[in-house]
């Protein structure tokens, strides 16, 4: 069934769960007097449950943001998901994401995730179509021919430039995540999985300020919210790639992959393949963490000619 945010009057926010009760499923094992870390008493120890280790997600519903693009990190992302078992929903803010979900399998929904009202309409939709969010890839926001990114130098910069790059690429996470926590955490098990980037966490170019600060916050809004979420089974971590060969690609961004120690831009697979790694139960000792994906650029020291 097509969904489409905009179309008709828009809904009001959706009420939040409360994320901060202690999840339902949260389980604890006992081990005998002598098994756990010494101390003076014989009383047993409890530990908490650890997940199979496994990459499979059979049944569960996840939802990958930004899945427009069938060159992009996010319909990769949804295709190697959909691989691992997982009932999978994408959205984009064009009808092409109703193409992008034919091809896959998968159901597509239309939705500008910097507005709340439909943010909440969108989790709504797919709660009655799918079932609740249990994975969700907050990709939306990497920039696209349609939205190029804004290279501006800061003293050049306007407001609404400005404001416009913070709300794609973070806005959209903290709504996004917003909207699915609470119902996480009562179940006792989730996991998002921010894209980020390296501009901005590990390194910067001139005229990249806002996308910059606004991958930067993603970092930051990954830590907390891992920090909020720990106690009920949900991880929260981030993906920061470098450069990557999409549809979107500049010939300098090309170049400067070519510039890296691999010797090559990376891949939307190469990505995918670690974002959904992170989504599944084999990383659920992984937790706010930002995971860089960039063939080795930002370590190395210097670039020797």
């Amino acid at each position: 069934m097509a969904f489409d945010a905009r179309a008709g009057e828009r809904a009001g926010s959706r009420p939040r769960r409360d994320a901060s009760r202690s999840a339902l499923a949260r389980r604890s094992r006992t081990l005998p007097p002598g098994a756990g870390p010494a101390d003076d008493s014989d009383e047993p120890t409890s530990l908490p449950d650890s997940e199979p280790v496994t990459l499979r997600l059979d049944g569960r519903v996840a939802l990958v943001t930004g899945a427009g693009s069938a060159d992009g990190i996010g319909y990769a992302t949804a295709r190697r998901l959909r691989d691992l078992g997982a009932r999978v929903a994408i959205v984009s803010t064009t009808r092409r994401i109703h193409d992008r979900a034919t091809e896959l399998g998968a159901t597509g929904f239309v939705a500008d995730l910097t507005d709340e009202a439909e943010v909440g309409a969108l989790a709504d939709a797919i709660a009655e179509q799918l079932g609740e969010v249990e994975v969700l890839v907050n990709n939306a926001g990497l920039a696209s021919r349609a939205s190029p990114e804004v290279l501006r130098p800061v003293a050049q910069l306007s407001y609404d430039e400005w404001h416009g790059e913070i709300e794609r690429n973070l806005t959209t996470a903290f709504l996004c995540s917003r909207a699915f926590i609470g119902g996480m955490a009562e179940r006792g098990w989730g996991r998002i999985v921010n894209l980020s980037a390296t501009a901005g966490p590990v390194n910067a170019l001139p005229t990249e300020a806002a996308y910059a600060a606004a991958k930067a916050g993603v970092v930051g809004l990954t830590r907390a919210l891992a920090m909020e979420m720990v106690a009920d089974g949900v991880t929260v971590n981030a993906v920061a790639p470098g450069t990557i060969y999409t549809a979107a690609s500049t010939m300098a961004e090309l170049k400067q992959g070519l510039g890296t120690p691999v010797g090559r831009p990376g891949t939307p697979d190469e990505v995918a393949a670690a974002i959904t790694f992170l989504c599944s139960p084999a990383a659920s000792y992984i937790t706010g963490q930002m995971l860089v994906v960039d063939g080795g650029n930002s370590v190395r020291e210097a670039q020797f000619r």
